[in-house]
């Protein structure tokens, strides 16, 4: 009986979604190894593998049996996803045509041997960003350049503006994924896309005041407020955008800071300066990174760098990488809660993930534990442990749902 390789459901499948995966037709207790692969729009391949044993009766089945080695060990029926590794060193994995699946390719091969036994089986599992039915339209309104997903069904919908981080452009993926959970999603860009400014060394809170009056006048929005959610720079106009505007009721931040960096973040006539960055708090890793979590200037010693969340009336979750080493973002999450709290206003909710990197994405995305910044020019330690981190995923884009479906009068 030749071996095949399941993957279930069967049909298809949004990235964010688990899937259980399993062999049949194998001899009983027949050692295999599985390995998947991956590559994105620009040619990069990633991989992963992991050695298992197959039970008496030839079944195995990735949801009971422990892997025994490989990129990763112990009961992961995920863990061929969350494990892939890039051929090319500090690439990190992002979706760019979110009208596309990535294809995974698994296969299953004989024996524990490193380079791999003889092929016994293989199959290739589509994983798609946009659910059936959801909408995706670009937004050029103004200056708002940006792309709007729209649930399928009749609206309105809590409504969410997404915010990514120094990359710049336009970064739909965690917008197409979420509008399959009942959010119309707004993916903005704010720098380095089209006629946008080509960098971040001044930004302007009008702009991102043109795209939130923009989802609230949408007739598929449901008022009174949108949502707002923001990883990394993208966390930190995130505060920046509560504190000054009006009409976002809840903010989701990702590893965010409450201190301006790189940067001046102008709103009218007044203007938050950005921090200073302290090149000999540099460190350098034993494998030849820099470490730069020590780097920014802290906004309690230059105070006029401090977002002015104080005036803020959205209410907040803060999700935490506790190994974020981008910035100290468990520390800025803290100091946004004492401001909040001193100013009579209502504490946020802060969630610390151990273990957790600075790029927490939605769940299955491999840890991108080091990689180029655009503001240092170099390669730097981003932070994290990849069990850790892809467990931390799942849960903060379950509780980024809840938190904001409660405060937006989305679904329970």
């Amino acid at each position: 009986m030749a071996a095949t390789l399941t993957v279930e459901p069967a049909g298809r499948c949004c990235w964010d979604e688990p899937v259980r995966i399993a062999v049949r037709g194998l001899a009983p207790e027949q050692p295999v190894t599985l390995r998947a692969s991956l590559r994105d729009e620009k040619g990069a391949r990633f991989r992963a593998h992991a050695r298992y044993r197959a039970d008496a009766a030839g079944h195995l089945d990735l949801a009971r049996a422990p892997a025994l080695g490989g990129s990763f060990a112990g009961l992961e029926p995920m863990g061929l996803l969350w494990a892939l590794e890039p051929d090319r060193p500090f690439w990190r994995l992002v979706k760019r045509d979110v009208q596309t699946p990535f294809v995974v390719e698994l296969e299953v091969l004989d024996g524990h041997e490193p380079d791999g036994g003889r092929l016994l089986a293989r199959a290739e599992h589509e994983r798609h960003f946009m659910s059936p039915g959801v909408r995706r339209v670009p937004v050029r309104a103004g200056r708002v350049r940006a792309t709007l997903f729209l649930p399928p069904e009749p609206g309105p919908f809590p409504g969410i503006v997404d915010l990514f981080g120094v990359g710049g452009g336009l970064m739909e993926y965690r917008a197409s994924l979420l509008a399959g959970k009942g959010f119309a999603v707004m993916a903005l860009a704010y720098y380095n896309h089209e006629d946008l400014p080509k960098t971040f060394e001044a930004m302007h809170i009008e702009y991102f005041e043109e795209a939130v009056n923009f989802l609230l006048d949408h007739p598929e929005v449901k008022g009174p407020g949108i949502g707002l959610l923001g990883i990394s720079k993208g966390g930190e106009l995130g505060l920046a955008i509560t504190s000054f505007l009006k009409g976002v009721t809840a903010a989701v931040i990702i590893n965010g800071s409450v201190a301006a960096v790189g940067g001046t973040i102008h709103y009218k006539d007044e203007s938050v300066p950005p921090v200073s960055i302290l090149r000999n708090r540099v460190k350098m890793t034993n494998d030849g990174l820099m470490d730069v979590v020590d780097a920014l200037q802290s906004p309690l010693v230059e105070k006029k760098s401090f977002i002015p969340v104080e005036r803020s009336d959205t209410t907040f979750l803060f999700l935490v990488g506790q190994d974020d080493h981008n910035w100290k973002s468990e520390f800025y999450a803290d100091e946004v809660s004492r401001r909040l709290q001193a100013h009579g206003k209502e504490k946020p909710q802060i969630i610390c993930y151990p273990e957790a990197g600075h790029y927490i994405e939605p769940p299955y995305f491999p840890l991108c534990r080091a990689g180029m910044h655009l503001l240092v020019g170099s390669n730097i330690l981003f932070g994290g442990e990849p069990r850790a981190h892809a467990m931390a995923q799942v849960d903060v884009w379950k509780q980024l749902q809840t938190f904001l479906h409660k405060h937006l009068g989305g679904q329970s």
